[in-house]
């Protein structure tokens, strides 16, 4: 006599025991990756909001650096225009001394052309026209109380016309020459960020720590360490 097949064990539904590994399977595999792809997008989310804070941080300071330079143009120009209007008298209380009112003469175009190259960036928005006016009162008057800031106005227009080999000149001379400048800083952080145009990151950290050491909780040591953080 034929022993009988045993029936599947079924459930009170009518699914067998397999049945319902296989289903409590798949709901685990199904729960594994949604908890994966959940993941995965808070990893995004997170990256996002840091890259986010980068650029905000960034863009934070070069407003604020923006706005320095405003009010600085501003109050050269004030100091500029009252010199332009002491430098004649000067020159004419001294007018029987040969010397003298060389020197007065010598300064007021000095100080004449600096204002000129000023006012194209400042007030008549010409920056094509502001590079050889910089460059030529920088040629001329290489030992100006101005020639810091117009080495950094320079690099900077330079900068921003992505010709960084002589905006990199520019910059070093601010930092090389004049380390008292209030310019140095910027200009250090300027150096690195054409080092990363250029692909030499190395070169970047380096002028990075160095704004980081010696302008410790500066607007541009922060600007310094969030660029090295993305590097």
């Amino acid at each position: 006599m034929a022993s009988a097949v045993p029936a599947p064990v079924a459930d009170a539904t009518g699914s067998s025991t397999e049945e319902r590994v296989a289903r409590l399977e798949r709901i685990f595999q199904a729960k594994q990756q949604s908890e994966f792809q959940t993941q995965q997008r808070l990893d995004t989310l997170q990256q996002e909001v840091l890259d986010l804070r980068g650029l905000n941080e960034q863009q934070g300071y070069q407003i604020d650096q923006m706005l320095q330079r405003q009010r600085q143009l501003y109050e050269e120009i004030a100091n500029l225009s009252v010199k332009s209007a002491q430098a004649p008298i000067v020159a004419t209380s001294q007018a029987s001394l040969t010397s003298s009112s060389s020197s007065s003469s010598s300064t007021l175009g000095e100080i004449a052309s600096y204002e000129h190259a000023v006012n194209l960036v400042l007030k008549q928005r010409k920056y094509e026209e502001a590079i050889p006016a910089f460059s030529g009162f920088i040629k001329q008057y290489p030992e100006s109380t101005y020639a810091a800031n117009a080495n950094y106005w320079l690099g900077q227009l330079l900068y921003n016309k992505s010709d960084f080999e002589p905006a990199k000149q520019a910059f070093e001379t601010v930092v090389n020459r004049f380390k008292d400048s209030n310019k140095r800083a910027d200009s250090l952080v300027k150096l690195g960020m054409i080092a990363e145009k250029v692909g030499k990151v190395p070169s970047a950290k380096v002028y990075y720590q160095q704004v980081i050491k010696e302008y410790a909780n500066s607007a541009a040591a922060r600007l310094a360490q969030q660029q090295l953080f993305v590097l």
